[in-house]
């Protein structure tokens, strides 16, 4: 008896890229994509001939032009005499440092406030409630300018500083470290008698001083687990887990400690001279402003998400944990938030990308960020502004991709793993 093994194939026909189901998928996406590649198309020739009726054209040469204003922070050199893409990567980096310490101060507090919303004490937990609900009610802009304003009128004068017969009205704080006057915060500087040489850029300046600290820093980290995983395998193994504080500090900051004091690490303390305070390191306002006002109001809306996060877990965890003896601190730094992280994480990476996206506001106070350099100044002098929107666009865009990216690698991290 013959029995037929193969079946024979059917001939491919174009009228199955419309009737087969293995191919009508195919099909219509690639009559979308090219629908929205000719959108796309048709609308930068638009774009392109108004201009071009306006007498105006696409051109971006305008960023190695001279930029010909000041920028009161930069953590790079830059002058008046520095081109426009100079100025826009000092806004750039303007706009990273408020984000990233608004984002890891305001993470911080809002786990505390999340996890004081639900204190089984009544004061305290209606406390924090206020609190979230007062932030979270109020526009972000407003709060950026009343913080302004109460740095600006509550504050001294720099004059003020100045010792006159031996008195003075106004004193530093932190033993004579910190001053804060009504124009500036001025602190301590960490200065390098020996740095290392420093790669000089059209666009920016490279520190390899601080390039190998961070290398440094990595490497303990990294030479710090693998310590602990040794440990947690002997523990395993034996049932005893070896003494590990003393190495992992010495791994932490030994080697650090060793780098910075080879290059003649020291502190460079503000000094007032003249006029005004003169050395150290000076943060104007609208940077302190800005950074404190995202940090309340963004540790608010952490707190709610902490909250529900925390809320999303079983009472029996805590339960199980307290009838084992654990006290109530350890149930939830080691039972109940690393569960809760796999709840918290998702919201926390939209608002992350919500706080980095609104140090645009910081405008509202002249702090020259991105917005204020690229999106301000320099679209004002250059008259280009589609130029300048674009590369605003662009340059948000992927500052949200990156910190989109990483945030889903470590939630993929500490998410269910299922079978």
């Amino acid at each position: 008896m013959a029995v037929a093994n193969d079946l024979p194939k059917p001939e491919f026909r174009l009228s199955a890229l419309i009737y087969d189901t293995r191919y009508r998928a195919i099909t219509i996406q690639v009559i979308v994509l090219i629908l929205a590649l000719l959108f796309a198309a048709w609308l930068m020739e638009n774009v392109r001939s108004n201009l071009a009726l306006k007498g105006k054209d696409i051109d971006f040469s305008f960023l190695w032009r001279r930029a010909g204003y000041d920028i009161g922070q930069h953590l790079i050199p830059y002058t008046n005499d520095s081109p426009h893409i100079r100025a826009a990567f000092v806004g750039l980096i303007n706009t990273m440092v408020v984000a990233v310490v608004a984002s890891i101060l305001s993470t911080i507090l809002g786990v505390f406030l999340g996890v004081l919303r639900l204190s089984k004490n009544w004061i305290v937990s209606r406390l924090v409630g206020v609190y979230v609900e007062m932030f979270r009610n109020v526009p972000l802009l407003l709060w950026i300018i009343l913080t302004s304003a109460i740095f600006s009128e509550s504050r001294p004068q720099p004059k003020d500083f100045k010792v006159i017969d031996g008195v003075a009205k106004a004193d530093m704080s932190f033993w004579n470290s910190v001053a804060i006057t009504n124009r500036s915060s001025n602190v301590p500087m960490p200065v390098l008698d020996r740095p290392l040489p420093t790669i000089d850029t059209p666009w920016f300046s490279i520190s390899t001083s601080l390039v190998a600290i961070a290398v440094l820093l990595g490497a303990s980290i990294w030479a710090n687990r693998l310590l602990l995983r040794r440990a947690t395998a002997i523990q395993q193994a034996t049932g005893l887990r070896p003494t590990t504080w003393w190495q992992s500090t010495a791994i932490l900051i030994v080697p650090t400690l060793a780098a910075l004091i080879a290059m003649g690490f020291h502190l460079d303390y503000p000094v007032f001279k003249g006029f005004n305070f003169q050395g150290g390191l000076s943060f104007d306002h609208a940077f302190t402003s800005l950074t404190i006002s995202l940090t309340l109001y963004y540790a608010a809306v952490t707190a709610e998400i902490v909250r529900s996060g925390i809320q999303a877990i079983s009472r029996g965890q805590s339960e199980a944990a307290f009838a084992l003896g654990l006290r109530p601190g350890r149930v939830m730094s080691l039972i109940i938030l690393p569960q809760a992280l796999r709840v918290i994480i998702p919201p926390m990476i939209s608002q992350w990308l919500s706080l980095t996206k609104d140090t645009s506001l910081g405008i509202a106070v002249s702090y020259l960020d991105l917005r204020g350099t690229l999106g301000g100044i320099t679209l004002n002098q250059t008259g280009r502004e589609l130029e300048c929107m674009v590369l605003m666009m662009m340059i948000y865009l992927i500052i949200s991709l990156i910190i989109s990216a990483i945030a889903n690698a470590y939630n993929s991290s500490v998410k269910l793993k299922e079978r």
